[in-house]
């Protein structure tokens, strides 16, 4: 199971997220009272995203030997309170000799990374105090 730890104190809203020996910061916009110090909560979801795939399909290229020079992938996040769906929206771009069919299985693998299989099943979230 991995974890990760958000700490906050007074500033707004910087908060420090710690997993292991890794720390970030996240923070809020400026237009929401933020400071924009580090990646919004949304961005680090999508960020995640974004990179379960480009691992993802860096490890299948350098196992089937593809020449790949660069892996891009973006994502964007938004949702619908009123009928209460989450939309993420995942381009990818690939720099290097790739034929027509090495393309179109990057394609196919590129669903297939542990992140993007776990957004697409039902999950819960259960709070609990510390």
């Amino acid at each position: 199971m991995q974890e990760v730890r958000a700490v906050i104190g007074k500033e707004h809203y910087k908060t420090t997220v710690h997993s292991g020996t890794h720390q970030l910061i996240s923070d809020e916009p400026i237009v929401v009272g933020g400071e924009d110090l580090g990646f919004s909560p949304d961005e680090l979801l999508a960020s995640s995203l974004a990179a379960c795939t480009a691992i993802t399909l860096r490890m299948y290229a350098d196992r089937k030997n593809i020449k790949l020079e660069e892996i891009e992938v973006n994502v964007s996040v938004s949702w619908d309170n009123n009928i209460r769906e989450t939309i993420m929206l995942k381009t990818v771009h690939f720099k290097g000799e790739v034929s027509q069919q090495e393309r179109e299985n990057l394609f196919r693998i590129a669903s297939r990374c542990p992140t993007h299989k776990m957004l697409e099943n039902p999950f819960q979230i259960i709070t609990s105090e510390i």
